[in-house]
This record gives structure tokens, sequence and C-alpha cells, in this order.
């Protein structure tokens, strides 16, 4: 995807998390959350998997990382929570995909490690 391309769809999704209510007021608490959220290699891990798959169930991601429904709700909850990750109902089953703030996070920071 092209700079600007990439550039216009992040503004985009920006200004529609902010009318939903989806950013925190506070910068420093939403910077602290995201921090939090991905101080954690699993989460980690679940953004890279979802940058190559583009999307994934609930279900697939709880046995492609072999997590029983309390720690898979936990961890995507987290990621949602912070933004790196939106959900989608979708035919009645639960689906994953990165925002561009998990894509930036991706390129800007983990782009030199690989899968593990």
């Amino acid at each position: 995807m092209a700079d600007e391309e990439l550039m216009k769809r992040s503004d985009e999704w920006y200004e529609k998390a902010k009318k939903e209510g989806k950013l925190k007021a506070n910068p420093t608490e939403d910077h602290r959350a995201g921090l939090e959220a991905l101080q954690n290699p699993l989460r980690r891990n679940i953004l890279k998997r979802l940058s190559l798959e583009g999307r994934m169930s609930y279900e697939k991601i709880k046995e492609e990382f072999r997590l029983d429904d309390v720690h898979a709700k936990f961890d995507m909850g987290m990621l949602v929570d912070t933004l790196y990750v939106e959900k989608e109902e979708k035919e009645g089953r639960s689906e994953y995909y990165l925002t561009p703030r998990g894509e930036a996070f991706l390129a800007n920071v983990e782009s030199k490690h690989t899968l593990k």
C-alpha cells in the first residue's frame, strides 16, 4: 500500500475512532494502556499473525495460540480496547483484524522481529 493511501486510511480510522468515543481523553493514558497491552509477547504475536492472515476468527486464534476462553477473551479484549485490533461479528462468529494503529506498531516497532 502506498504511503499516501496508508496515511489517508489511518486518518479516516482515527476520525472514526474519535467519533465513536474509542480514543481515551488523556493521550498519556492511551499510551500507557497501549504499552501495557504490547508488553506481552503473545499479544504481539497475535498482531503479527493477523498481519499475515488479514482476518482471523476467535476460534482460530484460540487454536493457533493454544488459549482457553478466559485467556483468549482477556488478550483479545485488551488488543481491541487499545485499538490495535478491531472485532467484527460476522455470521454469528467474531473475527479480528488489525487497525491502522496495529499496522503502524508492526511497521515501526516489530518489523525486524520474526513470528515466534
